[in-house]
């Protein structure tokens, strides 16, 4: 049976973001409410991974020590909240570099779908900005808008044109958690109809 799985950005959809790049341990801040809505997903059986640009690597303002730190805070404040993320995917390169990895593409995801063995079709991905989402959407994902980070901006208007068609808004990443628990599990009812026959 495929894993529940939820693919999320980092900057703005978990932790702080900053116009200067958050560069060390020290300036990774979580949001509020955010690990423990980590905590809620994987208590509801979700696998929960990360799919973020850290192109601070590639433009030099801070090093892969650095970006390990972060995760390592990261990791040690979701234990505490009873929380794990199973795995960071991250993009390394500056936007001038042309990867494939870099959000709006899907390398990223491509990487999850190939670590995991499965199609992410229906998978649901959440972050702050309009990049994050095409990147997901590129493979088939459900997409999902926060309005924290730089999705503050489009709090209480109705998402631009340019977004992928079906994407939902959530004010953070607790009202997204909130909603995925509260959905009927389709898996789950199609095993149960499957045994009856």
């Amino acid at each position: 049976m495929q894993i529940k799985l939820v693919i999320l950005d980092r900057d703005g959809t978990i932790n702080q973001d900053s116009d200067d790049y958050v560069k060390s341990a020290d300036e990774w801040i979580p949001l509020p409410g955010a690990l423990e809505a980590i905590a809620r997903l994987n208590h509801a059986g979700w696998h929960v991974v990360v799919a973020s640009n850290q192109s601070g690597l590639g433009r030099g303002l801070f090093d892969v020590a650095s970006l390990n730190a972060m995760h390592t805070k990261m990791h040690k404040l979701l234990a505490a909240a009873g929380g794990r993320i199973d795995a960071v995917f991250y993009c390394p390169h500056s936007p001038e570099e042309a990867c494939q990895c870099r959000k709006p593409l899907p390398g990223l995801f491509e990487q999850i779908g190939e670590r995991y063995g499965m199609d992410l079709k229906g998978v649901h991905t959440v972050g702050d900005s309009l990049r994050d989402l095409q990147g997901g959407a590129a493979v088939g994902c459900a997409t999902h808008l926060v309005h924290t980070g730089k999705g503050e901006k489009l709090k209480g208007q109705a998402l631009p044109e340019d977004f992928p068609a079906g994407t939902l808004a959530h004010a953070d990443l607790a009202a997204f958690a909130d909603w995925l628990i509260t959905q009927p599990d389709a898996t789950l009812k199609s095993h149960k109809a499957g045994s009856k026959a």
